[in-house]
């Protein structure tokens, strides 16, 4: 805890509940199909260097980065010989060293894919290989235009390749209102799978659903599944939940958050009425004003738009932000809690007593996602595991 003390605030993280959270998921995918743990962004905020080795222990045995960074971060956390598979971005000069620790990457145009084939050629390895297909997301991915030369440079260059997955990314599931384009996507990969197995080119595995795929469109979960915001207690929205809610007749939430995000009490002062307090003229005390300074702001990851709008809990009651968030301090509102003291703890988000700021209401009063929201929080904060 003495790193968290020299910060003003600090994460933690639940393993117990990230524990909870991966059997779940296990519940909604077949025993054959392999669940993939995505760790981009920092695993969502909560940091990679923690999360990777708390899901090991948890049984995850493969990992999902988007680049070359996080690549280096997952190998420095890993304590065992988990699998790693790059979706995103990878320059060049770093495919040397990809091929070298033998991860598994995307292949989304042929440019990269002869890359690769140079790269393995030179070095004497196997390049792993997914080959991402365009559905419809119309982001990365080769299309139907490329598929004879990517036949043929497979075909030509199977001793230099390893076909570990042919995949794509269904382009927004958790939304009913993308229905039919998601359904379009699912046509169109069966073909590539057709298209595929007529030329004799078999993969590894196949590979579509991310969090909201895996609720959704069980069809989809195929041999392998991409996690990420399940993972760490969190729907993709709440459009998800309740849609699983009501298939499973339940009322009960299955997921609890494994993140809190924690500061303390910097100093308490009293404000007289017809006094502005912080910046500008945004709140003005209309009455005898009790006032706490939390040393967290915009700078940590405390977006400016929760001014006047934000909620933390102190003594175990929920109370309001006031005036304008700054770079690195805000004010809350103390003036119903008694004894509040210096160094008392404050909640941003998790739960204390038994109320609980959850990130969903977080995000939905600074207009931010969960994902967004999760992935701003500053990487140099602590992450303890409790």
């Amino acid at each position: 805890m003495l790193e968290a003390r020299t910060t003003s605030s600090f994460i933690e993280l639940d393993e117990r509940q990230l524990h909870e959270n991966v059997d779940f998921i296990r519940t909604l995918i077949p025993e054959s199909t392999a669940l993939s743990a995505v760790i981009k962004g920092n695993a969502y905020g909560h940091g990679i260097a923690q999360m990777v080795p708390m899901a090991e222990r948890a049984g995850i045995e493969h990992f999902s980065v988007y680049g070359v960074e996080e690549a280096k971060r997952f190998q420095e956390a890993s304590s065992r010989d988990s699998q790693l598979m790059i979706m995103g971005y990878i320059d060049k000069v770093n495919l040397d060293w990809v091929l070298e620790q033998s991860y598994e990457f995307f292949i989304y145009d042929l440019l990269q894919l002869k890359n690769a084939i140079d790269c393995a050629k030179k070095l004497g390895i196997k390049a792993k290989l997914h080959i991402e297909v365009e559905t419809g997301m119309n982001r990365t991915g080769i299309d139907e235009k490329q598929l004879v030369g990517l036949t043929n440079l497979l075909k030509s260059e199977a001793e230099h390749l390893q076909l570990c997955g042919l995949c794509t990314h269904l382009a927004g599931a958790e939304s009913i209102a993308n229905y039919y384009r998601i359904k379009k996507q699912k046509i169109r990969f069966s073909r590539y799978l057709k298209y595929f197995k007529n030329q004799g080119i078999q993969f590894e595995r196949r590979h579509v659903a991310c969090s909201a795929g895996v609720i959704r469109f069980p069809e989809c979960h195929y041999d392998l599944v991409r996690v990420g915001i399940l993972l760490y207690g969190f729907w993709p929205n709440q459009e998800t939940l309740i849609e699983f809610l009501g298939r499973r007749n339940e009322k009960d939430d299955p997921l609890t958050s494994v993140l809190s995000w924690k500061s303390n009490v910097m100093t308490v002062k009293e404000v007289e009425r017809g006094e502005y307090i912080g910046y500008g003229t945004s709140f003005l005390a209309n009455k005898a004003t009790r006032i706490a300074i939390v040393p967290v702001g915009y700078a940590y990851g405390y977006t400016r738009s929760l001014s006047n709008q934000g909620r933390v809990l102190i003594h175990g009651q929920r109370v309001g932000v006031i005036g304008t968030v700054n770079m690195n301090m805000m004010a809350i509102d103390i003036t119903e809690i008694e004894n509040v003291q210096v160094g008392d703890e404050v909640v941003l988000i998790g739960f204390q007593g038994k109320n609980r700021i959850t990130v969903a209401s977080f995000g939905e009063m600074s207009s931010q996602l969960n994902y967004e929201l999760l992935a701003r929080l500053p990487q140099n904060l602590p992450r303890i595991i409790t």
